[in-house]
């Protein structure tokens, strides 16, 4: 298994030690190979703002940076760790200008074959609020969430607090483990099916005002009324109902906005 660990830390400190626990406690279940991309050592620009990748491709964007081959690596890894620790409440500048600068998967969404793993660690408060964020994003970028944990790491560790964290990436170790040996994705939860008939109800009258996206979710089927999923997995009958009056909803709206617009 070749694991990608994305490292929003820019030093080699309790994010990156709590990586490695990880990794020697995944050895007893699979045979995990880890890639380390420091993001500190990488060329990745700052997100412009000027939307060129959401109507017309990643490839038009005006940074001239690594960001295709740092795709191009997770499209490559069977599994990714996104990890972080917490600064100022939330995942470090790093983390953040990675998370920018692929927004553009959010609306093209491609990692559906990938698991993801969130790891986080803080010396008081944080943990949640920085892997809620993580969770949000890889799964928008398709990721199978398959294990998170948050550690509390300081200079002023107690045993019992050392221990646990021991415990939980032990678990987590286990967990992630089984959950890259299993190649059928799980069916989606009620939020993962309204998100995709959300975005369905909006990229399917964006034919004009963003090519690109449309194209790619017309490319994949995705505009197809039979299409219920991202992938071809069963989905809750009651989620399905409930997604379709959602997108019915917006679709009405986002009609109702561009004929306003054009009329403007």
């Amino acid at each position: 298994m070749k694991i990608l660990v994305v490292m929003g830390s820019p030093r080699k400190g309790n994010t990156f030690q709590a990586c490695e626990e990880l990794r020697e406690s995944m050895q007893q279940y699979c045979k995990a190979e880890f890639e380390y991309l420091w993001l500190k050592d990488v060329n990745l620009l700052p997100c412009k703002g000027c939307l060129s990748c959401f109507s017309h491709g990643e490839e038009k964007c005006p940074n001239h940076d690594d960001a295709l081959a740092i795709e191009q690596k997770m499209l490559e890894a069977d599994g990714v760790i996104f990890a972080s620790p917490v600064y100022g409440l939330n995942v470090t500048g790093l983390m953040k200008t990675f998370v920018d600068r692929f927004c553009y998967i959010i609306h093209r969404p491609r990692f559906f074959d990938k698991k993801a793993f969130l790891l986080a660690t803080t010396g008081a408060l944080g943990n949640n609020d920085v892997l809620k964020y993580m969770a949000t994003i890889a799964g928008l970028w398709g990721f199978e969430i398959s294990g998170k944990v948050g550690l509390i790491s300081n200079d002023v560790l107690s045993r019992s607090q050392a221990e646990n964290n021991k415990k939980m990436l032990a678990k987590s170790a286990k967990t992630f483990s089984a959950a890259l040996e299993r190649t059928k994705r799980k069916s989606p939860g009620i939020m993962d099916v309204i998100i995709f008939h959300a975005q369905r109800a909006v990229f399917s009258q964006m034919e004009k005002s963003s090519p690109c996206d449309y194209q790619y979710w017309n490319e994949k089927g995705w505009l197809s009324p039979a299409a219920r999923y991202f992938v071809d997995v069963p989905v809750n009958p009651i989620y399905q109902l409930i997604g379709r009056f959602v997108e019915w909803i917006l679709r009405r709206r986002v009609r109702k906005d561009l004929v306003s617009e054009n009329a403007g």
